[in-house]
């Protein structure tokens, strides 16, 4: 089995979801046999976020390759960013580290090719929706991703930043989620929505939401799982 490598901390509770999915399902995938090593290189969040709100991508990339390389020099075969909005600069990084990562857009315009989408609804920070590194895999694809309007866009950044990246889940904010997803789904006919944050699952699921989710830790801890125990 390959060790995976995590660049985390963006935050630090999806960082805690990828560490624990990634261990229990191989362990069950393995009958209790194997459990994966894994490295993980936790970034400053307010120094990384910093860099993402002033659009200081250069220096972002620079951050990020020196902990991508860190994972390569600790021994890490697959490797992987465990935040959609650090994919910003993931070009960068992956050129500068000389390192194939396993990307979030890829894995979950995947997942939407396989379930045969033609429209989905995007949620994530405010750089996520507004900007085209989540998107651009799904338009190659022929699907159209629809983003809420920008009022919309912006409560959905703050409660992100201000509640899910501190763990703190509330009910009147999933009820305000709901509303904006189920416009979504009125005025654009939206099929399902993807959770592009990587904490938004602390919040939303197929349970809860009024859509089926498209969930971007769990389709992309899959892809990990499936690179890692593939045979060289």
């Amino acid at each position: 089995m390959k060790k995976i490598g995590l660049v985390g901390g963006t935050g630090p509770e999806s960082t805690l979801m990828y560490y624990k999915e990634l261990n229990s399902r191989i362990d069950n995938l393995t009958g209790g046999t194997a459990m994966p090593d894994i490295a993980i290189e936790s970034v400053n969040f307010r120094k990384a976020w910093k860099y993402v709100s002033s659009g200081n991508y250069e220096e972002l990339a620079e951050y990020l390759t020196e902990k991508v390389q860190a994972l390569k020099a600790s021994g890490s075969e697959i490797i992987a960013l465990t935040a959609g909005t650090m994919h910003i600069v993931f070009d960068a990084v992956e050129k500068a580290a000389n390192v194939s990562l396993v990307r979030i857009p890829k894995a979950v315009c995947d997942e939407a090719v396989r379930r045969k989408y033609k429209r989905v609804g995007l949620l994530g920070t405010i750089f996520t929706m507004e900007q085209d590194y989540m998107k651009k895999d799904f338009t190659e694809a022929g699907i159209e991703i629809v983003v809420p309007e920008k009022a919309d866009r912006d409560l959905v950044a703050k409660r992100i930043l201000e509640e899910l990246e501190l763990g703190i889940v509330k009910e009147t904010t999933l009820q305000e989620f709901n509303h904006i997803i189920h416009k979504m789904q009125n005025d654009y006919g939206t099929e399902a929505v993807i959770l592009g944050c990587t904490e938004l699952p602390l919040l939303l699921n197929n349970e809860n939401c009024v859509l089926p989710c498209m969930d971007s830790v769990e389709i992309h801890i899959g892809e990990l799982i499936r690179q890692a125990m593939m045979d060289d």
